[in-house]
């Protein structure tokens, strides 16, 4: 059964207090064990805006959902024309200061793994080994007839090919590699099938709104967290269930809980720490603290 998508959230109450200064977060972080829960705010440096916050898509742009794209072409023709332009920013995205710190961390044994909620593979980009992408990673692509992955790559390609004179120009770029283009310009962009079995439905191998998140995946998430000293979320308003769920399951556990973001998230109230800053600059500047203190 799939769930109902959830695009935002109201706050409840005064906000819980934040911090600027990092040596808490230092702290829990020199202990190591450490597991990171990243979200989209940690590649907004990167040129990919977030969906949430104060500049983000979801102010103007409503995500492709799972049951639009599965029950209609007009849906799958409207993500794929926008998508294929939207792929190039993905593609072209580099790792920021924030990514490059967190692989640090993770070199120097402090953090034990990743789950990101981010599609763009910018942690694995930067050097980071252990990462969960629990909502999938744009880069690949699924038939869902027969369920073979190929590379994006090879169906940009193919795109390319069916569409010789097809000149859409991105307006925005949104987190899940969609963009803004003029509706004349997406119907005429030409749909291609499964290579593999001439027929099946191609969708990115990747987590839509509405869509649940792979059981085997989900229960890896919670071995992590259940094994980890301490949990710290990066750059995630947490709105979404799919990544609240292990904030929920370490605070409950008696496990240390700090947020890194800019403003207010979902699971604060589950917060040891919350720390409002910069990611990039905030990252840099914990990695040096922490290598401070177990120098």
């Amino acid at each position: 059964m799939r769930t109902r998508p959830t695009l935002s959230y109201t706050p409840v109450g005064e906000p819980l207090p934040w911090t600027t200064d990092l040596s808490g977060l230092a702290d829990v972080v020199a202990e190591c064990g450490v597991v990171v829960l990243s979200g989209a705010g940690l590649s907004t440096e990167s040129g990919i805006p977030d969906y949430r916050g104060a500049s983000g898509s979801l102010r103007r742009h409503t995500p492709m959902t799972y049951d639009e794209f599965v029950g209609s072409v007009e849906g799958r023709q409207r993500y794929w024309a926008r998508s294929h332009v939207g792929w190039r920013t993905i593609a072209r995205a580099h790792p920021n200061d924030g990514h490059h710190a967190v692989a640090a961390l993770c070199a120097e044994g402090y953090v034990a793994a990743v789950i990101t909620q981010n599609v763009d593979g910018l942690h694995q980009a930067a050097g980071t080994p252990s990462v969960v992408e629990l909502h999938g990673s744009l880069d690949r692509v699924v038939c869902l007839d027969c369920r073979r992955i190929s590379a994006r790559e090879e169906l940009d390609q193919r795109l390319k090919a069916a569409n010789p004179s097809f000149s859409g120009t991105a307006i925005r770029v949104n987190p899940d590699g969609d963009v803004e283009l003029a509706d004349e310009v997406v119907r005429e962009f030409q749909l291609v099938s499964c290579a593999a079995c001439d027929s099946g439905v191609l969708k990115p191998d990747v987590v839509f709104f509405g869509e649940n998140v792979p059981k085997a995946r989900v229960e890896q998430c919670y071995q992590l967290v259940d094994s980890a000293r301490a949990l710290v979320v990066l750059g995630s308003s947490l709105t979404v269930m799919s990544g609240l769920r292990f904030v929920r399951h370490a605070a409950k556990a008696g496990k240390p809980v700090a947020i890194v973001n800019r403003g207010q998230t979902r699971g604060d109230a589950y917060a040891d720490i919350r720390v409002d800053l910069p990611l990039g600059e905030a990252l840099t500047d914990l990695a040096r603290l922490v290598d401070v203190r177990c120098g």
